[in-house]
């Protein structure tokens, strides 16, 4: 299976990602649940619905860090009996992004968390400069997504 991503320079970084991690599903988005890239999704409602759900999640904690005064949460980490779904927020030259990464068994929490350090470096130097970007309109936010969604899925 093939990493699918919005942007070309976004391919190999997460395609060794998920190789050396050993991940079974995988997102890159905006933190507001923007998709960049995923791997592992077969249909256009689960990617919509992790990114959501991604979104959801790390917005709710960073609200919680907020009240309680803390430093933000760079990553979090739920373990389940088959499976373990990693969230881990980081900064990129194109702004701040989420990974989200789901992983089975046959890996650990320890290689996802050893390969997305070497993720956010790739990132850091694939990247090209940032475009300027004015504000995010809700008439953009629609076809936006579908654009997204349409080059992920082809």
């Amino acid at each position: 299976m093939k990493a699918r991503v919005v942007e070309p320079w976004l391919l190999e970084p997460v395609e060794r990602f998920v190789r050396e991690s050993g991940a079974r599903l995988t997102l890159i988005m905006t933190p507001s649940g923007q998709v960049l890239a995923q791997y592992g999704f077969t249909r256009a409602v689960e990617v919509m619905a992790a990114a959501a759900l991604g979104a959801g999640i790390a917005a709710s904690t960073g609200e919680i860090v907020r009240m309680l005064e803390e430093p933000a949460f760079q990553a979090l980490n739920h373990q389940g009996a088959a499976h373990g779904i990693f969230l881990g927020q980081f900064d990129s030259p194109r702004g701040g992004l989420l990974a989200l990464v789901v992983y089975g068994a046959d890996t650990s929490i320890g290689l996802v968390q050893l390969f997305f350090e070497d993720l956010v470096a790739d990132l850091a130097s694939a990247a090209p400069a940032a475009p300027p970007r004015g504000p995010v309109l809700a008439a953009d936010f629609e076809r936006d997504l579908n654009q997204s969604l349409a080059t992920l899925f082809r």
